[in-house]
């Protein structure tokens, strides 16, 4: 029987007091998810790995999709709000932290189904959202619309970091693209070899600015 070749998992720093803490096992949680990937992670691997009776992490969280939801506060928190230019142009601050977010995202491409399948309503995800759409409201932009706006950009960015996640992960080598010179060889591939998977994404993210810039019918 031969040994598992897994790399070790990079735990976080436990916490000083002897409990586990909702923080402490969520980003115990995506260190674990980074070294395994997401179909190989479980409740009780997570308590076996924090060094607690795997029923001890039921305390904090009351189920799997509960114990997620903290992994995508963890990821949220990881963006560091605080130091977006908050006090820039509104589309810079936007551009920003797409840009922060799709960055954290692909830092952890087997977590980002997580943070996909749910929402963020960390105290500190609400907090942005309501100075995101203060801001916009105060440059005249009423908040309906900059909800609108926003959860555009969401969307965009988060299924476009999915969509490269989901490459870097493997699904790459099963293109079948036909290579130049090949009888298949064709327009569509010619201008997939001209591009990458991810040089589309400031100029989609630039359309979607604009393109609010447009009044609400």
């Amino acid at each position: 029987m031969t040994a598992d070749p897994s790399p070790p998992v990079r735990l976080p720093e436990p916490p000083t007091r002897p409990t586990l803490t909702r923080e402490y096992l969520a980003t115990a949680a995506l260190a674990l998810i980074d070294t395994h990937g997401l179909r190989k992670f479980s409740m009780r691997k997570l308590g076996a790995a924090v060094g607690f009776d795997p029923m001890a992490v039921y305390r904090h969280y009351a189920d799997q999709e509960d114990l997620f939801d903290g992994v995508a506060e963890a990821l949220f928190a990881e963006i560091d709000v605080g130091t977006l230019p908050w006090d820039g142009p509104w589309r810079r601050l936007a551009r920003d932290y797409c840009l922060r977010l799709r960055d954290t995202l692909l830092r952890h491409p087997h977590a980002v189904q997580v943070f996909a399948t749910r929402p963020v309503r960390s105290p500190a995800s609400i907090d942005t959202g309501v100075k995101m759409l203060t801001k916009l409201r105060d440059d005249g932009i009423p908040p309906a619309q900059a909800l609108r706006l926003f959860r555009c950009l969401r969307e965009f960015t988060v299924g476009h970091a999915l969509a490269i996640a989901v490459t870097r992960l493997g699904a790459g080598r099963r293109s079948r693209r036909p290579g130049p010179g090949s009888p298949d060889y064709n327009l569509l591939a010619e201008a997939a070899d001209a591009t990458t998977p991810d040089d589309h994404f400031e100029a989609g993210l630039t359309a979607i600015l604009h393109g609010f810039e447009q009044p609400a019918p």
